[in-house]
């Protein structure tokens, strides 16, 4: 059985977490602590001396309300495994249009400065979730803040009173000793339902995100379809029907020169008969870019290992995966290692790659890791993102971790409860 922590230990953490949440919590008081001292020291009775006092106010809490949310969202996922999403809108790409004006996503720009610069700033003020961190900053120091600090300022009692001789001191130092002792292991608890409660993505909000987010996914999907069409019919019209076509056309004129030239009919039906094994091949290679055989006859992890095999890394593939996926995550995921391997030959330069698939709860958690030089980026419009585009209409994710020098790894997962 394991043994539980004794109370002077309980209260030795409880104690630096109440001091660690007073420190992340007290900045914007004592921002508007030091505005007030100032307005006094420029003049009490001088109603302009509040002006820039005001203004220093305002300015100090919306400057230090995201950095104190962000503080207090790590604490709390670090003590107590909650994670709460901080809900702060993504900026979309700036895209130049063909007019030569930029696209934030809000309003067209003349340059891409000002794009990102009127982007930056509706983002920030139209955020409901820039609000919702200035509320907090607002809140906690009177309210889990003050609570915190009663170990501290029972310390504080405790050594100011032993520090005397007389018994009455003495007596209000043991009495703060023993408020730090009690409430230490407890102080620092209201931290997790207050940011809970006041930091969540609200439900209404969280739909309307996601809403959003469908809305961009749908039409991504719909831009892929298109062009995946239009890639299939260029190389139809460029490979296999134009070699159909003159199929056709020598089969016609073989079947002419049949009976007065059955020499060259012969070598026009053996031309024709190379020219149809090279459509049906073209016709294969087709059919395999838009899903493999065997990624349709034999699942995910033989269909990887194929694609490690064909590349020309020195490729090993870790898979753990007892039972068949649904076929659409089983082409996302398949595509997304074959991005990754293109990647690593074409961009990183590695010699050798590690695929691993494995079951992580519900979750089909991939690994690619390569030796390449590293450095990696996700630009708005390559390939990565959408590979990550892709994974997300599955509720999936990628992460990257590319350090110079290499290693690159890449992380995919995707929620499957079929696992």
């Amino acid at each position: 059985m394991r043994q539980l922590p004794s109370w002077p230990a309980r209260a030795g953490v409880g104690f630096v977490r109440a001091c660690a949440v007073v420190v992340v919590t007290m900045p914007v008081p004592v921002v508007w602590a030091a505005a007030v001292a100032l307005a006094i020291r420029w003049g009490a009775g001088n109603p302009w001396s509040w002006l820039p006092a005001s203004v220093l106010i305002c300015a100090g809490t919306l400057a230090l309300s995201r950095p104190v949310c962000r503080a207090v969202r790590r604490l709390v996922a670090r003590w107590t495994a909650t994670d709460i999403p901080s809900g702060h809108r993504q900026a979309p790409p700036v895209v130049r249009m063909s007019t030569g004006y930029w696209w934030n996503g809000f309003s067209y720009e003349r340059t891409r400065r000002d794009a990102l610069l009127d982007q930056r700033w509706r983002i920030r003020w139209g955020d409901p979730a820039t609000w919702r961190d200035v509320r907090f900053a607002l809140l906690a120091p009177v309210t889990a803040g003050l609570i915190a600090a009663v170990p501290a300022a029972g310390v504080t009692l405790a050594v100011l009173g032993f520090v005397r001789s007389a018994p009455g001191p003495q007596a209000l130092g043991a009495l703060g000793l023993v408020a730090a002792l009690g409430t230490a292991p407890y102080a620092w608890r209201p931290i997790e339902p207050l940011a809970v409660r006041f930091l969540g993505v609200p439900a209404t909000t969280a739909l309307a995100e996601r809403v959003d987010e469908l809305t961009a996914q749908r039409a991504d999907t719909t831009v892929a379809q298109a062009a995946e069409i239009r890639r299939i019919e260029r190389d139809l019209h460029d490979g296999a029907q134009a070699r159909l076509v003159l199929l056709g056309l020598s089969l016609a004129t073989a079947e002419k020169l049949m009976g007065t030239d059955p020499d060259r009919a012969r070598k026009l039906m053996r031309e024709a008969r190379a020219g149809a094994a090279t459509s049906l091949a073209e016709l294969r290679e087709l059919v395999r870019g838009i899903n493999p055989p065997v990624l349709n006859e034999r699942g995910l992890v033989d269909a990887v290992r194929a694609l490690a095999l064909d590349s020309p890394l020195d490729a090993a593939v870790d898979a753990d995966l007892p039972h068949r996926l649904d076929p659409p995550i089983e082409s996302a995921v398949y595509f997304g290692v074959a991005e990754l391997l293109t990647n690593a030959v074409k961009h990183a330069g590695a010699t050798r790659v590690r695929v691993r698939l494995a079951r992580v709860g519900a979750d089909l958690v991939v690994g690619v890791e390569d030796n390449g030089r590293g450095g990696a980026v996700m630009p708005a419009d390559g390939g990565l993102a959408g590979l990550r585009r892709r994974l997300a209409v599955f509720d999936g994710t990628l992460e990257i971790t590319s350090p110079a020098g290499g290693p690159t790894r890449a992380t995919m997962v995707v929620p499957c409860e079929s696992l």
